[in-house]
């Protein structure tokens, strides 16, 4: 089995007034892409993605990923009516889950004009899932 998450990156600008805003930031990624999800297997499925930030100048920013298919404490890779549990992480122990900063969510911030921030991704290990390729696509939103 095959699993991909698809990235869509969307930018939300926050302007005062009607002041013009003076940085351009714009976002890119890298797909989360799983190895074949072995269900037999009794380790977890653990893989790394990334998301670019760049700004013009150097500027502040906010990065908040959305619930995709599932909720925040489980999103939800989808095949069909098929699903499989997995999720994303700002840390390496896979501990505190990149969201929107609600649910016991957090976001990620920066400031700089160039920075890539790793995005830790894990399918829990013994989920009950049939052959197949599932997917799942997570809206990034940049605030600034």
């Amino acid at each position: 089995m095959r699993r991909a998450l698809h990235w869509l990156a969307t930018c939300a600008t926050l302007l005062l007034a009607s002041m013009p805003c003076q940085a351009a930031c714009t976002v890119s990624t890298t797909s989360v892409a799983f190895n074949p999800y072995d269900v037999f297997n009794t380790l977890n499925n653990d893989i790394t993605g990334t998301v670019t930030v760049r700004c013009n100048p150097s500027q502040a920013y906010t990065l908040s990923l959305s619930k995709g298919a599932g909720t925040y404490a489980s999103r939800s890779l989808v095949n069909g009516p098929f699903i499989l549990g997995y999720n994303l992480y700002t840390d390496a122990a896979r501990t505190t889950i990149w969201g929107d900063g609600t649910s016991g969510t957090s976001t990620v911030s920066g400031n700089a004009k160039n920075a890539t921030h790793t995005v830790y991704a894990r399918i829990p290990a013994r989920q009950n899932a049939r052959m197949g390729s599932y997917t799942d696509t997570i809206v990034v939103t940049i605030t600034y």
